[in-house]
């Protein structure tokens, strides 16, 4: 099957998520100047997006703090144009309300919207060994609350779908009118409780999304590349950082979530799409138009 490249591609730098650390890769930001700086080293190498979870400073963990997040945006649009994604997730322990309050705080351009209740956890996938056992909650009840707040907010959800049960959870709900169309699609690969990669499951989940739908991968691990490469050359976005993994190639460590970017923009150069600019992304995801 051909596929009609669109000329422009959409990187997304996830920084930090809610489980690396300094302790794996130095590159993770904890302190707020780190995030700041990466962000802007992200939009120099090619990222039009950056998805940000919070950490506390002094303990480097996720944290649903409204001050330190907000100062990480703030900081951030102070000094670059980059488009902000801000994580309804944040981290283990943390309350619905909290987690739907990044958004009324920094009053975003997208937001992760998760769509669907599934274990979480972290395992060992040469011995099955559980590392980390997790049921991430995210109730039918929960997202209509959750789009209700993004749409008040012209923030522009990203569908974060773990398998194609969770696109086919969202359409049921789309019956409904809760979600601003055209709708926008992260496909995740590789997180124990979900899929991993493989291109008929991204083939599966591309031809189950609306015809006038963008959609964009991540992967953990050794998913990363393998997914966002098949995204590439299918007419798909893009997201790397150093949630999703901590190597620039092998086990050679990223020096941080900037030379992902850097990497996968030049890949998408070799396949004719120039990396998006901000203002293109903003068209091409079909974000509100934020008040200046």
């Amino acid at each position: 099957m051909a596929y009609d490249l669109p000329k422009k591609v959409v990187i997304t730098a996830a920084l930090t998520g809610a489980a690396t650390s300094k302790a794996q890769n130095p590159g993770v930001p904890q302190q707020r100047e780190e995030f700041i700086e990466e962000a802007v080293k992200c939009y120099e190498a090619g990222a039009a997006i950056v998805h940000i979870h919070a950490r506390d400073p002094k303990t480097g963990m996720p944290t649903p703090d409204l001050d330190i997040l907000k100062g990480i945006v703030d900081g951030i649009r102070e000094r670059c144009p980059i488009l902000i994604n801000v994580s309804t997730a944040i981290g283990i322990g943390v309350t619905p309300e909290q987690r739907i309050a990044t958004v009324t705080a920094t009053n975003p351009d997208m937001a992760s919207l998760n769509t669907g209740t599934m274990n979480f956890s972290l395992i060992d996938h040469k011995s099955g060994e559980i590392i980390f056992d997790f049921v991430f909650e995210n109730t039918f009840t929960n997202i209509r609350k959750f789009a209700k707040v993004m749409r008040e907010s012209k923030c522009k959800p990203e569908l974060e779908c773990y398998e194609v049960g969770h696109i086919n959870s969202i359409l049921l709900l789309q019956k409904k009118d809760i979600l601003d169309e055209p709708l926008h699609f992260n496909f995740v690969f590789g997180v124990a409780g979900g899929i991993t990669f493989k291109m008929d499951y991204l083939t599966a989940m591309r031809n189950s999304i609306p015809e006038n739908a963008t959609w964009c991968v991540c992967g953990v691990g050794p998913n990363s590349y393998q997914a966002n490469v098949a995204a590439l050359i299918m007419g798909g976005h893009l997201r790397v950082g150093l949630e999703d993994n901590l190597y620039i190639r092998g086990k050679e460590l990223s020096q941080g979530s900037w030379d992902q970017v850097e990497k996968m923009a030049r890949i998408a150069r070799e396949f004719d799409r120039e990396p998006a600019t901000p203002d293109e992304a903003r068209e091409i995801y079909n974000l509100p138009k934020k008040q200046s």
